[in-house]
């Protein structure tokens, strides 16, 4: 494929120029673009952009991108975008650990992000890893595709039981709580989570349904802070992690803390890939057929590491937390809000609800710049 087969360009007399370096879901992103009166550049390859053709991209005229978690956005990018004129960069997605805040404040830059519409999704796609990794519906799956089930055994694929276990979440933010609450609330478990803030709603909530499992004849569900990641991990019969990604979380799942987990232990990651040491994970599971593991992120990504994908007793997804069909298109809302709300000049958002922007009057405003009081945006007000 031509560089120039790569790219369509919607509405080309646009004022202002914006490049989109994936096509996204839905249309009403491109006609908020379109109404801003925007000429806006949208790569067709499904290859991952290096920094040098989203350079080329962008050339000498660009007010504002879309931009990916698989690509790096620092100092050379902003840089480039500044060059061109380029006020607003988006990413598509909650998390922005790709991308240089204080380089692009710098260069002038104000950076969005999508939150609010993530929560839910990612949460169910959790429990989707979680029940797949103790029930082993992948390898039977493929079993049957074989057409190996030739009758019903007694020890045919015996998985675990969660109903009523001790449940760990590390993180116990949006994302980490709302799993957290459909794993306590559906499957009676017992709470234990880690973070470095107390979650007191999180807290309440459990007690809240402990006294209306008590209240009728069934046995209460409980929940506690545990005092460190080691005390969680040696109690919990599932661990799902939802911490944000930095330097104090890399590899915050690594060989030691593996052996703390109990033999038969299910590990959930929807959130970031280096949390876990991967090769220490392929290790521990090769060791530990009875430990299971359900991944929608990893280390390397779109890599895995060696004898990953040929473990029988991990499931293995291509990060897919997000990918509801309202959610993804949710997102191209907010990260199309984002360009054109700073581009029009609108004030920052700061309600913590994003959902108003996806309605059919929404908002004057920018739903979610990070570094909007670095670059003076002013408050929505209303």
């Amino acid at each position: 494929m031509s560089n120039d087969e790569k790219w369509k360009v919607h509405n080309p007399h646009g004022d202002r120029r914006v490049v989109v370096t994936k096509g996204l879901p839905g249309v009403r992103w491109l006609e908020i673009l379109i109404q801003a009166g925007c000429r806006v550049d949208v790569c067709t390859s499904t290859d991952i952009l290096s920094t040098g053709e989203i350079s080329s991209a962008i050339g000498d005229n660009c007010s504002g991108v879309i931009g990916q978690l698989t690509e790096v956005w620092g100092n050379e990018l902003f840089s480039v975008l500044a060059n061109a004129g380029g006020r607003a960069y988006s990413n598509y997605a909650v998390g922005y650990n790709n991308v240089d805040v204080g380089a692009a404040t710098r260069h002038g830059i104000c950076v969005g992000n999508t939150p609010g519409v993530l929560t839910e999704t990612t949460a169910e796609m959790a429990v989707a890893l979680t029940f797949s990794a103790a029930r082993r519906v992948v390898e039977a799956d493929r079993f049957t595709r074989e057409g190996k089930f030739i009758s019903w055994l007694p020890t045919m694929f015996l998985g675990e039981l969660l109903y009523g276990k001790t449940l760990g979440v590390i993180g116990a933010g949006r994302i980490g709580a709302a799993y957290a609450r459909m794993m306590v609330e559906g499957h009676k478990m017992d709470l234990v989570y880690y973070d470095l803030y107390r979650n007191s709603a999180l807290e309440d909530y459990v007690a809240a349904y402990a006294d209306f499992l008590e209240s009728r004849g069934e046995r209460p569900v409980t929940c506690r802070r545990a005092e460190n990641v080691e005390d969680l991990l040696r109690v919990s019969d599932l661990v799902s992690l939802h911490p944000v990604l930095d330097e104090t979380t890399h590899h915050l799942i690594n060989a030691q803390r593996l052996k703390l987990m109990k033999k038969n232990a299910i590990l959930v990651n929807a959130s970031r890939g280096p949390l876990i040491d991967e090769e220490a994970l392929v290790e521990h599971c090769r060791n530990n057929p009875d430990f299971r593991a359900g991944l929608d992120v990893f280390e390397d990504e779109p890599a895995l590491k060696p004898g990953l994908s040929k473990l029988d007793n991990v499931v293995i997804v291509p990060h897919l937390g997000s990918a509801t069909i309202w959610t993804r298109q949710s997102m191209a809302i907010l990260a199309a809000g984002n360009v054109a709300g700073i581009l029009l000049g609108y004030p920052a958002w700061k309600i913590e609800s994003t959902l108003p922007f996806l309605e059919d009057n929404p908002p004057e405003a920018a739903p979610s710049i990070v570094n909007s009081e670095e670059m003076g945006i002013p408050e929505y007000a209303g």
